[in-house]
């Protein structure tokens, strides 16, 4: 479920404009948004800044403490070469093959991971799917910090 009808709206004005035939971020971005917006529970936020990022945030309604359990920017200061950061709170995921970075206290106050996902990367884009669906597990489970 999407926040508002105006966040529904407004992401699909995002994608509609994104620019080119086969962008891959856009697909990416795509898949990411479709995958969050059939989980149940689920209510996802956007805001834009354009020239700055576009933030999709997930949250479920069973997480205490938290705002969300995964954010996705796309870092919009290159229009033309958009890339993303996805991030989820440290205590919420694994990361076995190891290609997030460790953010001490960047999210929200909180230790996280980001994973940033550059151009065509769809083996990257899958093992994310990954993540959001552990990060949702576990904010599922009454996840209380």
């Amino acid at each position: 479920m999407v926040e508002g009808s105006g966040d529904v709206e407004e992401i699909e004005a995002f994608l509609e404009n994104w620019l080119g035939e086969h962008v891959p971020m856009r697909d990416c971005f795509r898949l990411f948004y479709r995958e969050l917006s059939t989980m149940a529970g689920v209510t996802l936020s956007f805001s834009a800044r354009p020239g700055v990022s576009y933030s999709l945030r997930a949250r479920h309604d069973k997480l205490v403490g938290r705002e969300f359990f995964a954010v996705i920017d796309v870092i919009d200061d290159e229009p033309d070469n958009r890339w993303f950061s996805v991030c989820f709170y440290q205590d919420m995921i694994t990361d076995p093959e190891e290609r997030g970075e460790c953010i001490p206290g960047g999210l929200a106050g909180g230790d996280g991971y980001c994973f940033d996902l550059h151009g065509e990367d769809y083996d990257l884009a899958g093992y994310l799917v990954a993540r959001l669906r552990e990060a949702l597990a576990t904010a599922a489970r009454c996840f209380a910090v």
